[in-house]
């Protein structure tokens, strides 16, 4: 099989183009025909070496997200039959081959039946962004109707997704963006109320939308400092939710308010085997909220095909997409 592989660290431009046996398929794994993947912060930054600890042997296959089509079925499947259209956060990762190939072999327990509505590349652009949603706002913060979340991001990839689970749950959902053009994107996408963070200082907003008092909900998928202004845009026992804490921080506000801080780590169960069933669970139920029109992905107006997959790439750390990069076979 053809694959885009990576041999060393750094620009985009290292990627291969090489030829790979295609995997022997496993007991409880799929064989998946690869139509589309999307670039998450993870590919690149395992790209340039800046996570060192959940790179792939070289010669690595990167990506997780993946849609395609199941090719082989492997002992002990029961869910899945040739032919089906899948998708999956899959791979990518020590121990987990990619998505940038011909095929792509899966745990079948991260796999699920993609969205009837979405083409292969719109399915491709939600599996790691969705799931890390949902494990936030669904599982950890357990999100109730008409209680006050607010999403740091919200055009984000995680941010986009994460509005549109809040809004599903009967919450009032604030969207935090940068920009006029964003706020009209989160709007469309179900947020109540978007604050411009660059206009507004958080206790000024905090004042303005919740007198003072704070959200019940703060879900922080940008990092860093932020997380500080987390904390303080919380009620008085609260929640925030981190999908980026990779940072020392200040506790003392955290334990003067009585908050509840809950960080995710999505790549846990491909990285140590535990858990995986409960992605493709996931998956499931979100595909389902797909073709209700409950829930639909925001793509980066451009595309590319698997040839310019260095582009993607360098599209994707531009900053400036506006929506998931989709990379397509």
């Amino acid at each position: 099989m053809k694959a885009w592989v990576i041999n060393k660290f750094g620009s985009p431009n290292i990627f291969e183009q090489v030829d790979l046996p295609v995997p022997k398929v496993l007991t409880n794994h799929v064989l998946i025909r690869v139509a589309a993947s999307s670039v998450n912060p993870v590919d690149y930054k395992i790209r340039l070496g800046a996570v060192r600890d959940i790179v792939p042997d070289f010669p690595a296959i990167l990506h997780g997200d993946v849609a395609g089509v199941v090719e082989v079925v492997g002992e002990g499947v029961e869910r899945f039959q040739v032919g089906d259209e899948v998708y999956a956060c899959a791979g990518g990762v020590k121990g987990c081959g990619g998505a940038l190939a011909e095929y792509m072999l899966a745990d079948a327990d991260l796999v699920a039946h993609k969205p009837k509505s979405l083409t292969m590349a719109q399915a491709a652009a939600l599996p790691l962004v969705s799931i890390t949603a949902w494990s936030g706002l669904i599982e950890r913060a357990q999100v109730q109707p008409k209680q006050k979340v607010l999403i740091y991001g919200a055009t984000g990839g995680v941010g986009h997704i994460g509005v549109q689970l809040a809004k599903w749950t009967g919450a009032t959902v604030y969207g935090l963006v940068s920009n006029e053009q964003k706020a009209k994107i989160a709007h469309r996408l179900g947020a109540d109320f978007t604050i411009n963070y660059r206009q507004q200082p958080v206790d000024e907003f905090v004042a303005e939308h919740t007198n003072g008092q704070g959200f019940d909900v703060v879900f922080d998928t940008i990092g860093n400092d932020n997380l500080q202004n987390a904390f303080n845009a919380t009620r008085l026992n609260g929640t925030v939710v981190s999908i980026v804490s990779l940072s020392k921080q200040d506790l003392t506000l955290l334990h003067a308010k009585g908050l509840t801080l809950h960080l995710v780590y999505m790549l846990i169960p491909m990285l140590y085997g535990i858990g995986r069933a409960t992605h493709g669970e996931i998956l499931s139920k979100l595909a389902q909220l797909v073709d209700e029109a409950k829930v639909r992905p925001l793509l980066e107006r451009r595309t590319f095909n698997i040839d310019e997959i260095a582009l993607a790439h360098e599209c994707a750390e531009s900053g400036q997409a506006m929506g998931k990069i989709v990379v397509t076979w």
